[in-house]
C-alpha cells in the first residue's frame, strides 16, 4: 500500500484534522484517509449529490405528499391584482 506526504500544512488546517480526528476517536492519519474517500465519493455522503446528503435532515417526499402538498397550497398561488395596487 502506498504512502503520501504532505508538506507545508498550514496550521490552522491542521488543527481543524487533529480536532476532526480526537471528536471521532481516530488517528490523524484514519481522519485522512477518511476524508479523502468521502471528498472522492468513495464513501457515503460525498458523492456530490447534495440532495442526498440533506435528505435525512430534511425528509422526503413521496409523490402522493407532494400532491397533496400541491392541494393544500393551491390558493397561494393564486394572485390578487388589487393587492398590488
Amino acid at each position: 500500500m502506498k504512502s503520501i506526504t504532505i508538506h507545508n500544512l498550514d496550521d490552522s488546517l491542521e488543527a481543524i484534522l487533529e480536532e476532526k480526528a480526537r471528536e471521532e476517536g481516530l488517528s490523524l492519519n484514519k481522519m485522512v484517509k477518511r476524508l479523502l474517500r468521502k471528498a472522492l465519493g468513495l464513501e457515503p455522503g460525498g458523492n456530490g449529490d447534495r440532495e442526498a446528503d440533506f435528505a435525512k435532515f430534511c425528509g422526503v417526499w413521496s409523490k402522493a405528499d407532494a400532491a397533496e402538498f400541491d392541494r393544500r397550497t393551491r390558493d397561494l398561488r393564486k394572485i390578487d391584482r388589487r393587492d398590488w395596487q
